[in-house]
């Protein structure tokens, strides 16, 4: 086998191979630091948990390098590589069979939290948590990714019709949640 750098190469590859290889990395690793920031918010919000989030950006990140040639020859990368982060999201969920309750507060927690903004973002997490996959998905990325309804469409391989279905029912959902309304969420959306 011949050795270029630390990597060892197939005995059919060439130092050229090699360097198309080296491109293709640098081109990734371009790619994933611009938008490892809004794919971890993204990942957030469908998570409701920081460490479940940068897992699952990684996930992500991991199938989209494993086939990066054809990530970066799609129309749009960037809806290609979301497309993997809500998929390995859905994975995710089926893994759990069990419902999961996410919540920031311990029970041995004595202090109560001074800050209101920190209320609303626990009680918008647990509702979010509340809502199915799909409809978390829609609403993360109509509102929070502030994508137009075509785009999330694409991004679900859904209709525009049933993007906005789960919509209109996730947002009835969250506007009826009490735990929300409770925290100042509904007086901050309306004052």
């Amino acid at each position: 086998m011949a050795v270029t750098g630390a990597r060892a190469l197939p005995p059919t590859a060439t130092a050229a191979d090699a360097e198309v290889r080296g491109s293709a990395e640098e081109e990734f690793r371009a790619f994933m630091t611009v938008r490892w920031t809004r794919l971890l918010r993204t990942a957030y919000f469908l998570t409701g948990n920081h460490h479940d989030a940068e897992d699952l950006v990684q996930t992500a990140l991991a199938k989209a390098f494993a086939r990066w040639q054809r990530v970066r020859q799609a129309d749009d990368p960037d809806a290609y590589v979301w497309r993997m982060l809500i998929n390995a999201n859905v994975d995710r969920m089926r893994r759990f069979r069990i419902p999961e309750w996410l919540t920031n507060r311990f029970p041995e927690r004595h202090a109560p939290d001074a800050s209101d903004q920190l209320g609303v973002r626990d009680a918008l997490l647990a509702a979010l948590a509340r809502l199915s996959a799909l409809q978390r998905a829609v609403v993360v990325l109509r509102y929070l990714e502030d994508r137009s309804e075509a785009e999330v469409a694409a991004l679900l391989g859904k209709r525009v019709g049933t993007v906005r279905t789960h919509n209109a029912r996730a947002l009835r959902r969250l506007r009826g949640d009490d735990a929300l309304r409770e925290s100042g969420g509904e007086e901050e959306r309306t004052g």
